[in-house]
C-alpha cells in the first residue's frame, strides 16, 4: 500500500504544513488508500523535503509530483473533466500558494507575537519536541526566510503579500460547491491544505483574521475537512 510522509498533525488538521495536508486531502478525495506516516526528520526525504510517498519501493517527492504520479499510475479521474482553461487556473492557484507558504510560515516562526503560541500548541501535542528544538527549528528557519526573501520584509509588508493572495483565493472560491463546481477536485485539495493550516489554528495572525471573516473560505474549508476526516 501507498505510504504518506508527512509532518505532524496540530490544532486538528492531519499535517500542520500545507504542502503534506494538500496531497492527503487529494488522496482522500480521490479515494486512493494510503498510510500516512508522521515524522520530524526530512532527512531520507527526496531531496530533503516533505511530504513524499514510497509506492512499490519507489520514493516520489514534491506534491505536485506525487499527485502527478498517483494520476498517472491509478488512474484517478478527481481532474478527468476539467477544461483546459480550468487546468490554467489551477496552475495558477498553485503557483500562488507556492507564494502564501512563505508567509503562513512567517506568521509561525519569525514573527515574534505568535510565535510562542505557535511554539507552546506545538510542544503540547508534541512532547517529544521540546522548546530547545523549536529554537532549533526557528533559527533554521530563519535562514530560509532571509535567503528566499520574506525574512527580508517587515512584518506588515510580508502579511501585505498573503493578504493579497488570501483575496484572490476568497474571489475564486464559490459560496457554495467548490472551485470548478458541485464536486472537489485537485484544486480544492490544494486550497484546503493551506487555508485549514490557518483557520484552525488558534493564533490571531493577520490571515487568520481574514480567513474567518471570508463566509466562502470558512465553508469551503469545513466541508473538505468533513469530507477527509470521515
Amino acid at each position: 500500500m501507498l505510504t504518506l510522509y508527512s509532518y505532524p498533525e496540530l490544532f486538528g488538521v492531519a499535517d500542520n504544513n500545507g504542502y503534506g495536508l494538500k496531497v492527503f486531502a487529494f488522496l482522500k478525495l480521490a479515494g486512493l488508500p494510503f498510510t500516512h506516516r508522521h515524522v520530524f526528520d526530512a532527512s531520507v526525504a527526496p531531496r530533503g523535503q516533505l511530504p513524499y510517498i514510497v509506492d512499490d519501493g519507489e520514493s516520489i517527492g514534491d506534491s505536485e509530483t506525487i499527485i502527478a504520479y498517483c494520476v498517472q499510475k491509478y488512474r484517478l479521474t478527481l481532474d478527468a473533466a476539467l477544461t483546459t482553461a480550468q487546468r490554467r487556473t489551477d496552475h495558477l492557484v498553485t503557483r500562488m500558494l507556492d507564494d502564501l507558504y512563505w508567509v503562513m510560515s512567517y506568521s509561525r516562526w519569525k514573527d515574534d507575537r505568535f510565535f510562542p503560541a505557535f511554539r507552546d500548541g506545538f510542544i503540547a501535542q508534541h512532547a517529544q519536541i521540546d522548546e530547545a528544538g523549536l529554537n532549533k527549528a526557528r533559527e533554521y528557519n530563519a535562514q530560509r526566510y532571509f535567503y528566499q526573501g520574506i525574512g527580508r520584509y517587515a512584518p506588515e509588508q510580508a502579511y501585505a503579500r498573503g493578504l493579497a493572495d488570501l483575496k484572490v483565493l476568497a474571489d475564486l472560491v464559490p459560496a457554495q460547491g467548490y472551485v470548478h463546481g458541485a464536486k472537489p477536485s485537485s484544486v480544492d485539495a490544494g486550497i484546503y491544505g493551506f487555508i485549514a493550516n490557518i483557520y484552525f489554528f488558534p493564533i490571531a495572525t493577520p490571515l487568520k483574521a481574514f480567513v474567518v471573516s471570508q463566509a466562502n473560505l470558512v465553508r469551503h474549508c469545513e466541508a473538505i475537512h468533513a469530507v477527509i476526516s470521515r
